[in-house]
This record gives structure tokens, C-alpha cells and sequence, in this order.
């Protein structure tokens, strides 16, 4: 799906408050017991996702959150299919005061092409 000018520049002027980090990154961080959660849409995730990833989709992650993940120091890796909704995410989990929380670059596809382990 090709993205609105308006979204990109959305998204670059967001992803400058984020932290985004790589694959590789990911993978060494979740190895270490960081927890990876997956943003996409339900019919993603039950697709095929991010062997270990929690799903908790953009549409409800600012509601849910806080029940499932209550210290706001915990690091937290969020990912999607492209990286545009996982810093969207991560942006407003900032504003909720959680103060670790990280955006893996590139997502899902990222993921996929690095051969990194998935799970349906």
C-alpha cells in the first residue's frame, strides 16, 4: 500500500521522539527477556507473526496497556508490518508516561526478510 504524503510526514515528524531499533537488535533484546508486541491488525497477527510476540493491536493498545504491562519502566518492543504504526504506538505510550519503549524498524517486513523466527 503506497501512504499519503500527509502520513509520511506524519510518521518522520513522530519517529523523531522514537527510538527505533533493528532486527538483530530486536532479536538480542527479546533473547534477554524484552517483551515484543506485535501492533498489526488481528488478521495479521494470526497470519503468521514474531515467534514469542504479545499482540495487542494500534487500535486498542493506548486502552489496554496499563492492565497488561503496569510498569511503565518495562522495556517494550513494539513492531508492525512497515514500522509506521509501531511508532505511532510508541509515541503515544511515551505520552502515557511508559519511559522504555522502542520501535523496531522496518517490522513485520524486516522481520521476514532477516529470516528471523515467526510463529502462526
Amino acid at each position: 500500500m503506497e501512504h499519503s504524503k500527509e502520513f509520511e510526514k506524519l510518521v518522520a515528524d513522530i519517529k523523531s521522539n522514537v527510538t527505533e531499533i533493528s532486527v538483530a537488535e530486536t532479536l538480542e533484546k527479546v533473547k534477554n527477556g524484552t517483551t515484543l508486541i506485535d501492533v498489526r491488525e488481528d488478521n495479521e497477527y494470526a497470519a503468521e507473526h514474531a515467534q514469542g510476540a504479545t499482540h495487542i493491536g494500534r487500535g486498542v493498545i493506548e486502552r489496554d496497556i496499563v492492565h497488561q504491562f503496569p510498569d511503565k519502566n518495562q522495556e517494550l518492543i513494539l513492531y508492525c508490518g512497515g514500522g509506521y504504526r509501531s511508532a505511532l504506538a510508541a509515541d503515544n505510550l511515551q505520552k502515557m508516561g511508559y519511559t522504555n519503549v522502542l520501535s523496531m524498524a522496518g517490522g513485520w517486513t524486516a522481520w521476514t526478510e532477516a529470516g528471523a523466527p515467526t510463529e502462526k
